[in-house]
């Protein structure tokens, strides 16, 4: 055994690693900005590669002049990276020059903060373990990030804090070493946490892995069998492994070879040599120590500091688990281990930090029927990881809180599948074993921390079953003279741990360190014992002493302070001085844990990759794109959509507890729901406890308990029939008088997971929880979901400060990763918002006697508030369908009786957002112990299941199907001298645009041809129908639905009939009126109409009655075409010109045939009942304009119409224009009796010079009249009867259709200027003398709604249209 070991194997504290272990790192700033880190044999070199919208934000594309940016989304942008690895050359790297003078030891990958991708590298580090030859731990001291996109943020000079005997900064400390204005890196709190000294890595070994997990030799290792619950830069090295994967195997070795990448653990590493003369175990005299090392393994599963991270979550996951090693070499070749965990109690708890010492409450948020299942799940990782478990409990059996926390754990345990023994052995068989040992109660007496060592008799059968890991080295050499070196050796694995002890107490710090001390030292006294060996009180010290750093070090990453009882674990004794540096330690921590751990916990989620937003790095290469796309295309082979049902009640209990003994079924088993089984149930309730200001400051949890137990009551007598669920309380929520419980179907818990809760205050700005939000977030498969139940502001003429409220609250309650309300693709909220209805009691009173809930609606002032964007943005609400469910007198169904006389209101709503979710029900139950009524709703929601190992499956057949067609996917990066907008991220710089084509991708089809469709719709079902796109289809073809591709409605008669099939559900309330102002509002500002004048009428050609709106277009042919696009852009033009018919020029008008006169009876207005609100406005502006129905669309039409043939039997069959003079003859005698048939039908002049001659010859024929655009207004259409409003937003249209209009031509009239020169074709045609006013008639019927554009009014917009209600 007497080999010389490798020159790396000896520890020297503090050691820089070995050059063979660094690289160096360049920079090239043209053409294009790339960094090189490159080895001694090797280079990887990494580029940004710009997305089209930051090119042209940044103006370095050009050749897309026009595009701009897109809006800012949710998520950030993806940042493409391009990369190349290369054997080093001497043309490879001359470009390139050093970026910093000291080597580097690896990357940690990349990561990107905004629109800036960085690269991270570790600049300082320090050996500080070797666990055997060849194996060595260094500790990452330092590390720097370096900008791919921009130069801002480079040191040319970096000036090492470390080399204190370089005269850089006197030479260059001036001028390039420091900045004249200080420039924040946005990596700074990043680099401080990772150079902080908690930071470990490896080059030699997998350090993720405990020994036992790896191979026996200590040989190189494979990068892909990291554990990636240990290794803490796992998000910012992902890129380049996935990279490294896709090289072929020479050069993925190479790779690992040049030590670029690096794996980096969070926690303890020390190892402590140990001389011969003390070491247990005596080697030949080789004069080398023996080596005894602990490193710990902090998961980053569910990583963060003391009180932002406690228990368990839905994957199995615990705070501040930690795998610790205890290993020990010996120069003889045996190579020992043994590994044990430490992790919060696996129940759904939180602890909010305070100032006040030991008032810190623990608050239980899930069920334990909820809680199982991530508890089973944690256990079996375990088992499976480790093998048996065993428990050991440190909490206290007495002290409030911990004593649940235990109740919760042995109710846990004794569920749990893994505890129970096969074959009807005992317990002590099973898979899961628990000893509880309140370390408090046993070390109170005499003997103080001492009589911790009692735990060994709890726990020493498991010790002597569990074993522990021992490897020797064995000879290989036979007979060749070498039996003794080293080439011929290698680890034999004689011994395996095949359990492992599980040590908790509440922060798994102090007391758990040392009994895990205790622990450790069994293990090795049973090896040495088994070697007939002892060790002597200085090896037991320096044990002893690795564990209470280790202690420390784990300490101050989670509490922010050393670990208690240190001096204890290092002496033995407990010291005066040991306690009060305790004591000082506790008062750090309370400060740690009050105002620094946010900010901590906030960069540990930046850097794990978990913020809301934040978008990874992706490494180009040709391929990436393609199969992005095709995954796309074959979503539908691993995933599914399926509906899942979720049922929303909320109630305001008014503080009452008298019904929780009543029957709750007519609120949570509505006959709505039939025999479905929701799968999600969320219940929100208000004034749980009475609101008086004892309870503003404080929540007390046991109403909250007592209303759970009566609604699990509830539906476990209503769902007791064969073939039905359980339900189980999944989570629950308090916020003083505001409560939110989730009960989710057994059957549907292994879909759900990250369910987490938050509550905000808005009572007293913010400072009290009498009023406020609880909300529950989880996701279903791959589809978060979010419940939110709110109490607003009281106070009939408060909506200001609801408003507010609500704002307050979407804005400011975040969940974990700083993920908001807004982040998830379902989102309902419910509750008490408080919001009436703005009538005076007694009108309000009688309508709600009468049931007129239109009219309670219109005044609503939740929908006023919707309605002008001010609050609840984009959600929707259902129609209401009962009456208002405040204020009751408690116990009837009277409104309020009290002298306060509330107005009933609909202060009890359920809203909703999210495309895919669809209401199905919409109402109030008859529960009457509160002064509220209770309210539900039912949604079917549909949710994205997939099948992740099917995906990746499928990724990899992809990729490697496209790589052999493609060929080679590296990118040479060194010789492109193409322009960079060929290496740009094609993406759509609007959304639905297709992305930006260059010279090696376009986006047409068939290489120059437009993409052109085919698709005409199907024929409708009746003539009365016609056929649209169905909105409701999702953007996405490639999505599965149910919806159809086309879907029938009603030809439009009406501007109704243009928002019939907007709403999403039939228990859905548009306000159309809504809908109507803002589709044909124009920037020109609402005007009033004019006074009445009877002398400014025009004289009574013909009245169009307003009946004859709801009947179609007389006749049998079929049905005229839909109405057109409403035009905005004409300003006044929009109102109706009325003007007599001699005034006109004869070159304005162009005739039409088959039009049928209308009758000229004076129509009835309908008188409009108006609300409170509306008489009180009606005094200060006109009532809205009645629309007329549009003209191509009314049979009837004025008499201007009779100068034309009407029917057969004045026309000869089938005769229409055809340009002949005698037409134009007779149509200028009949329109105009004192215009000469010489004056003909003036004909549009076109720019070829065809067309009627202004010199008096012979004209050429005339063309067929061609119908204009029929957007034209109203007051285009001819002089308009009497009573008759030119419908707003229909406005002309100066281009003519190309061909003729078959049956009837409808008359489409110029506007005609004051000169009466007529608008045509875009030009001016030749002025008209006027003609002499035809004598006015006497006016017996007075229009007071026509327009008011003769009055120099001009057109009046519509703002809203409340006469308009929809049909349900």
């Amino acid at each position: 055994m007497d080999y010389a070991p490798p020159p790396s194997s000896a520890l020297w504290p503090g050691q820089p690693p070995p050059s063979e272990k660094s690289c160096r790192i360049l920079i090239r700033e043209y053409p294009h900005r790339a960094i090189a880190i490159s080895s001694s044999t090797h280079t990887l070199i990494l580029r940004h590669s710009t997305t089209t919208s930051e090119a042209i934000a940044m103006g370095s594309l050009s050749s897309v002049s026009s595009a701009r940016p897109r809006a800012a989304s949710m998520n950030e942008p993806i940042s493409k990276c391009m990369v190349e690895f290369s054997p080093n050359s001497r043309t490879l790297l001359a470009e390139y020059r050093p970026l910093t003078p000291r080597p580097i030891y690896g990357t940690l990958g990349l990561i990107s903060i905004g629109r800036d991708v960085f690269l991270c590298v570790i600049t300082q580090a320090s050996r500080v373990a070797t666990l055997r030859p060849g194996e060595t731990v260094e500790k990452i001291e330092a590390v720097q990030f370096y900008c791919l996109n921009s130069a801002e943020y480079d040191d040319v000079i970096a000036l090492d804090p470390y080399d204190v005997d370089s005269d850089a900064a006197s030479v260059y400390g001036q001028t390039l070493g420091r900045r004249d204005v200080a420039v924040e890196h946005p990596c700074l709190e990043l680099q401080k946490l990772l150079g902080n000294g908690t930071f470990y890595y490896s080059t030699d070994f997998d350090v993720t892995n405990r020994m036992q997990d790896r191979p026996a030799d200590a040989v190189a290792f494979d990068i892909d069998n990291f554990d990636e619950s240990f290794l803490w830069n796992s998000y910012m090295i992902r890129p380049l492994v996935e990279f490294r994967s896709r090289l072929q195997k020479q050069e993925r070795d190479a790779l690992d070879a040049s030590r670029i990448l690096t794996s980096a653990i969070r926690g303890f590493c020390k190892s402590w040599p140990i001389p011969q003369a003390q070491a247990p175990l005596r080697a030949a005299a080789t004069g080398r120590p023996s080596f005894l090392t602990v490193i710990s393994r902090l998961s980053c599963r569910r990583a963060g500091t003391r009180f932002n991270s406690r228990g368990i979550d839905d994957d199995g996951n615990v705070a501040n688990f930690v795998e610790t090693e205890t290993t020990y070499w010996s120069p003889a070749g045996v190579v020992f281990s043994y590994a044990q965990v430490r992790g919060s109690v696996p129940v759904f708890w939180e602890q909010e930090a305070v100032l006040v010492p030991g008032q810190v409450k623990i608050s239980i948020t899930r069920s334990p029927d909820g809680t199982q299942p991530a508890f089973d799940r944690h256990f079996s990782d375990l088992e499976q990881a480790y093998g048996q478990v065993h428990i050991v409990n440190l909490l206290s059996a007495t002290k409030l809180g911990e004593c649940d926390l235990t109740s919760l754990y042995k109710l846990g345990v004794k569920n749990c599948p893994l505890s129970r023994s096969e074959g009807g052995r005992s317990r002590d068989h099973a898979l899961l074993r628990e000893t509880e040992f309140d370390f408090h109660a046993e070390t109170k007496g005499p003997e103080g921390y001492e009589a911790a060592n009692q735990i060994r008799r709890h726990i020493g059968q498991s010790a002597d079953g569990f074993a522990y890991y021992l490897a020797q080295e064995s000879d290989d050499g036979v007979g060749n003279g070498k039996s003794n070196s080293s080439q011929n050796r290698r680890y034999v694995v004689v011994l395996q741990q095949e359990g492992v002890f599980r040590t908790n107490c509440l922060d798994c710090l102090d007391r758990t360190n040392l009994v895990q001390t205790i622990i450790s030292q069994m293990a090795v006294e049973s090896f040495l014992g088994h070697r007939g060996e002892a060790a002597t009180s200085d090896f037991w010290s320096r044990h002893a002493n690795l564990w209470a750093d280790n202690g420390d070090s784990l300490s101050k990453i989670y509490a922010g302070t050393g670990a208690l009882k240190s001096s204890f674990t290092r002496t033995g004794k407990m010291s005066l001085a040991g306690a009060i540096a305790d004591m000082r330690k506790s008062a750090t921590r309370l400060y740690q844990n009050n105002f620094v751990d946010k900010g901590k916990q906030a960069t540990i989620d930046t850097l794990l990759g978990r913020l809301i937003g934040h978008a990874p790095v992706v490494l180009f290469d040709p391929i990436s794109d393609y199969v992005a796309n095709e995954l796309q295309r074959r979503s539908s082979e691993f995933s599914t959509n399926e509906k899942i049902n979720i049922f929303v009640g909320t109630f305001n209990l008014n503080g009452r507890t008298n019904g929780i003994s009543e029957d709750l079924s007519p609120w949570l088993c509505p006959e709505e729901l039939g025999s479905i089984q929701p799968e999600i149930i969320a219940i929100g309730f208000q004034e749980i406890v009475e609101l008086n200001p004892k309870e503003f400051m404080n929540t007390d949890p046991s109403r909250k308990q007592l209303w759970e137990k009566a609604i699990k009551k509830t539906l476990d007598m209503q769902y007791s029939r064969p073939g039905d669920e359980k339900y189980v309380l999944l989570r629950s929520g308090q916020l003083v008088g505001v409560a939110l419980c989730i009960f989710v179907k057994a059957s549907a818990l292994h879909n759900i997971k990250n369910v987490e809760g938050n509550v905000k205050k808005t009572g007293f700005s913010g400072m009290a929880g009498n009023k406020g939000a609880v909300a529950i977030r989880l996701d279903y498969a791959n589809t978060p979901i979010c419940f939110v139940t709110a109490h607003l502001a009281a106070g009939f003429t408060n909506y200001d400060e609801r408003n507010r409220d609500y704002a307050t609250i979407d804005r400011g309650l975040r969940f974990q990763r700083n993920r908001g309300i807004g982040d998830h693709e379902s989102v309902i909220w419910f509750g008490d918002f408080n919001y009436r209805i703005g009538l005076g009691h007694e009108t309000a009173t009688t309508l709600v006697k009468q049931r007129d809930l239109e009219r309670l609606y219109e005044n609503d002032q939740l929908n006023i508030q919707m309605v002008a964007g001010l609050a609840f943005r984009f959600y929707s609400e259902s129609r209401i369908t009962f009456m208002p469910t405040y204020k009751f007198d408690v116990g009837t169904d009277d409104y309020d009786t009290s002298e306060k006389a509330r107005i009933p209101a609909w202060t009890d709503r359920i809203l909703r957002k999210g495309s895919n979710l669809r209401q199905l029900s919409y109402n109030s139950a008859s529960l009457r112990f509160s002064d509220h009524r209770p309210v539900f709703a039912t949604f079917d929601c549909a949710v994205s299941i997939v099948n992740e190992k099917l995906r990746d499956k499928i990724v990899r057949e992809i990729y490697e199907r496209r790589k052999s067609e493609v060929g080679s996917d590296t990118a040479n990066l060194v010789a492109d001298d193409s322009e960079d907008e060929d290496l740009i991220g094609y993406d759509a710089i609007e959304p639905g645009l297709p992305p930006a084509s260059s010279d090696r991708q376009k986006w047409w089809l068939e290489n120059g041809k437009m993409a052109r469709s085919s698709v005409s719709p199907p024929k409708p079902d009746s003539p009365a129908y016609q056929m649209i796109p169905n909105p409701k289809r999702p953007t996405n073809p490639y999505v599965p639905t149910d919806e159809p591709d086309w879907v029938n409605i009603p030809r439009s008669e009406s501007r109704m009939s243009s928002f019939s099939s907007m709403s999403t559900s039939p228990y859905e309330h548009i306000n159309h009126s809504m809908l109507l102002s803002t589709s044909v509002s124009t920037s020109a500002p609402r005007k009033l109409p004019p006074p009445y004048d009877p002398s400014a009428l025009p004289a009574k050609v013909g009245r169009l009655q307003i009946s004859e709106d709801a009947r179609g277009p007389q006749g049998d042919g079929p049905p005229p075409p839909p109405p057109p696009r409403r035009q905005t852009n004409l300003g006044a033009t929009t109102g109706a010109i009325n003007i007599p018919m001699s005034t006109m020029s004869p070159s304005s008008r162009k005739p039409v045939t088959n039009i049928t006169p209308a009758p000229a009876p004076a129509p009835t207005l309908p008188q409009r009942t108006r609300s409170a609100a509306s008489q009180q406005s009606v005094k200060q502006k006109a009532p809205p304009p009645v629309a007329k129905k549009p003209a191509h669309l009314t049979a009837p039409i004025s008499p201007v119409s009779s100068i034309f043939p009407s029917s057969a039997s004045e026309t000869a069959a089938g005769s229409v224009y055809d340009g002949s003079k005698s037409q134009q003859a007779e149509l200028v005698r009949r329109f105009n009796p004192s215009a000469t048939t010489t004056q003909g039908y003036a004909v549009q002049q076109h720019n070829n010079g065809t067309g009627a001659r202004r010199d008096g010859s012979s004209p050429l024929p005339p063309q067929l009249p061609r119908r204009t655009n029929t957007s034209a207004s109203v007051g285009q259409m001819g002089p308009a009867g009497a009573g008759a409003v030119g419908l707003v937003g229909l406005t002309g249209n100066n281009q003519e259709q190309k061909r003729p209009q078959p049956q009837s031509l409808l008359s489409s009239r110029k506007p005609v200027s004051a000169g009466g020169a007529a608008i045509s074709g875009g030009g001016l045609a030749k002025p008209q003398p006027p003609q002499p006013p035809a004598p006015r008639r006497s006016q017996t019927t007075v229009d007071l709604l026509s327009d008011d554009h003769e009055s120099g009014m001009g057109g009046m917009e519509m703002g809203g249209w409340e006469a308009l209600k929809p049909s349900f």
